[in-house]
């Protein structure tokens, strides 16, 4: 039976970026070692790096002035690094949910860190609007795309302080204006690659503004100037990341994902909106194209556990909701089809018909 892999990460990829990876863990590039042991310094890996930088500018139309990094560490390790490099005094943050609340924990240790504004009261539904970002902020960092709850910031805002964004689940599903910001950060394993990358865009003349001793590893300085080879970078995932991004300007780029991403949410959207049986959990206006969150109406909450076996039946993987929140979640990443998203709906049709 086909599976529709909902899972919100790590989470689903381009089939031909999986069977491309699988041909190169048996043998890369014809040199009969797999990706698996091949030096990262080589020459054929240094190509991949190169490819993969080359086409990250190209698709988000990167100005020049900035950096791209391949890291380890996941965004977690960059909830650090970001203040390490960049808070001298004070920043601001947006607290639109868990993840940011943890990258807000950790720029605490380094500065003072200015609350702009929280939806924590109501369970982080919605996106705050009409707040104040103080202008003398060494930066205003945002989470673009709630996972756990299903919100996100569709457009990038305006800033006095430059700007710094965890894009870890929405990156290449829409097009971003570089320019506002200084670092863009992500792990990589729900819209770009395998576990273990962590991606980071960073302004070079942001850097080296802080008074404080950065240890080598945290410093983004380090990574700039050795290309991301200071140590051995996850090589696996790095190669994956460029067929992804091979794949995505294949089909149009980032212009192309955005519009299949509208249409893919707008579908269940509008499935949850029409089927009495089901309910939302965003506010309208924020929902998330990446990630669906829904539960069942109040009058049909003890079917919960009937829906799911249901959809487990029909080949649905991943679709339970995050255990903070409970329901159901569908990440309708950029790999999954419109075809996985039918189903879904489909699935929820059937079970209104039974009940």
């Amino acid at each position: 039976m086909r599976k529709h892999n909902f899972n919100a990460g790590p989470s689903i990829l381009p089939r031909e970026v999986i069977e491309e990876t699988a041909k190169a863990i048996l043998d890369f590039n014809g040199s009969g070692l797999s990706i698996l042991e091949i030096s990262h310094r080589s020459k054929d890996f240094q190509a991949v790096v190169d490819e993969a930088e080359a086409l990250f500018k190209e698709l988000l139309r990167i100005p020049e002035g900035y950096s791209v990094l391949f890291l380890g560490g996941g965004a977690s390790l960059e909830f650090c690094m970001v203040p390490y490099n960049f808070l001298e005094k004070k920043a601001a943050y947006l607290n639109t949910g868990v993840w940011a609340k943890k990258a807000m924990k950790e720029a605490k240790g380094f500065g003072e860190v200015v609350e702009v504004a929280s939806s924590a009261d109501a369970n982080y539904t919605f996106i705050p609007k009409g707040y104040a970002i103080p202008a003398d902020a060494d930066y205003f960092h945002i989470t673009t795309n709630n996972t756990i709850y299903g919100t996100e910031l569709k457009e990038d805002p305006d800033s006095p302080a430059p700007m710094v964004a965890d894009m870890s689940s929405d990156i290449f599903s829409r097009p971003v204006d570089v320019s506002k910001y200084i670092c863009i950060y992500g792990g990589a394993q729900k819209n770009l690659a395998p576990a273990g990358l962590t991606f980071v865009i960073v302004k070079n003349d942001a850097l080296g503004k802080v008074s404080r001793y950065i240890p080598t590893m945290l410093n983004y300085q380090t990574h700039v100037d050795n290309g991301s080879m200071f140590n051995t970078p996850p090589v696996l995932p790095i190669y994956s990341a460029m067929l992804t991004l091979r794949w995505i300007k294949s089909l149009g780029g980032v212009k192309e994902m955005e519009r299949r991403a509208v249409e893919k949410a707008d579908m269940l959207y509008a499935e949850i909106d029409r089927n009495k049986m089901f309910a939302g959990t965003a506010a309208k206006e924020d929902r998330s194209r990446m990630n669906i969150c829904f539960v069942m109406a109040t009058e049909y909450k003890k079917l919960e556990a009937d829906f799911m076996k249901l959809a487990i039946e029909k080949g649905m993987v991943g679709i339970k909701g995050h255990r903070s929140v409970g329901g159901f979640r569908a990440s309708t990443y950029n790999a999954i089809t419109k075809e996985s998203v039918q189903a879904l709906i489909d699935c929820m049709q059937e079970f209104e018909k039974l009940h």
